[in-house]
């Protein structure tokens, strides 16, 4: 990738920092009377929404079919209005539907709300959400916090807050400015426009990268928007990266340039790791098996 990097990718988990923080007059200090008291009250909280999502009934996603979205080379710049002709249209599989169904069927005969389960997702999400604080926030701002686990549930002091609401807002603007340079470059591509328009598979999950000459991937399209789910890469000439793990993993973005030869394609997937793949090939052939 040129510029939806890994690097690209983990800077926008770094625009909100600052989201879902609330001032505690409490955590200048570690204090284990309070972090106990806040983890119940946390804890109560997640139940409920829990319980919530555990209660929507799936037949509202019959309502998908029709929907309407916009690929991310096709967003406009400067707050352009969006063109007819951008938006992209997902009609439901009957593969989809018949899946919907089934998940209808599970939903009228669903057990009871598993409680105690419900209390180990809050445990193990508290350990990540503490050891992602190590991963995203800078050294000297880390070595401020008291308690690491008062913050992984939400609270900080009014400085440490601050300091996060300027983090946030430097690294939207980079992020910002790195996709501008990606929309303006992807744009300036001489790529044929039935090309352009279909291959994006933001969200699929690839399920067979079949390698050689012709090189052919499947994909489950359930979470993404296409109905597209196969994507042949023709006369292979060259394979510049390709990690493991592609196959199981979520496509997220991608880069498409034009060369003397056909096409050079830059895939980031998201996965266990992260995980890419760039390769040469003379055509590019997007179909619905």
């Amino acid at each position: 990738m040129k510029y939806l990097t890994q690097e690209w990718y983990e800077l926008c988990q770094r625009t909100g920092l600052h989201f879902g923080m609330r001032v505690h007059k409490g955590t200048y200090v570690h204090d284990e009377a309070l972090y106990l008291r806040l983890y119940k009250k946390k804890e109560k909280e997640f139940m409920s929404q829990r319980r919530e999502v555990y209660d929507v009934d799936p037949r509202f996603m019959l309502g998908q079919d029709g929907a309407q979205g916009v690929a991310l080379d096709k967003w406009p710049l400067d707050g352009d209005q969006i063109s007819e002709e951008d938006t992209m249209v997902y009609h439901m599989s009957a593969e989809e539907r018949d899946r919907i169904q089934q998940l209808i069927a599970a939903y009228d005969v669903r057990p009871p709300f598993d409680e105690v389960k419900c209390k180990e997702e809050f445990s193990e999400i508290q350990e990540w959400g503490r050891m992602e604080v190590f991963h995203k926030l800078p050294g000297e701002l880390s070595s401020r916090i008291a308690d690491m686990r008062v913050f992984a549930l939400g609270y900080c002091t009014r400085e440490v807050l601050r300091e996060l609401k300027q983090l946030s807002k430097e690294n939207k603007k980079r992020m910002m400015l790195i996709l501008d340079e990606f929309r303006q470059a992807q744009q300036a591509e001489n790529i044929p426009e039935h090309i352009r328009s279909q291959f994006g598979f933001h969200d699929c999950t690839v399920t067979e990268l079949t390698p050689g000459k012709q090189m052919v991937m499947r994909l489950d399209t359930q979470g993404g928007f296409t109905n597209n789910n196969k994507v042949t890469f023709d006369a292979v000439d060259e394979i510049i990266r390709q990690d493991e793990h592609i196959v199981g993993s979520c496509w997220i973005y991608n880069e498409l340039y034009r060369t003397d030869c056909g096409y050079e394609v830059h895939v980031l997937f998201s996965g266990k790791e992260m995980s890419e793949l760039i390769i040469r090939c003379a055509d590019i052939v997007v179909e619905q098996e």
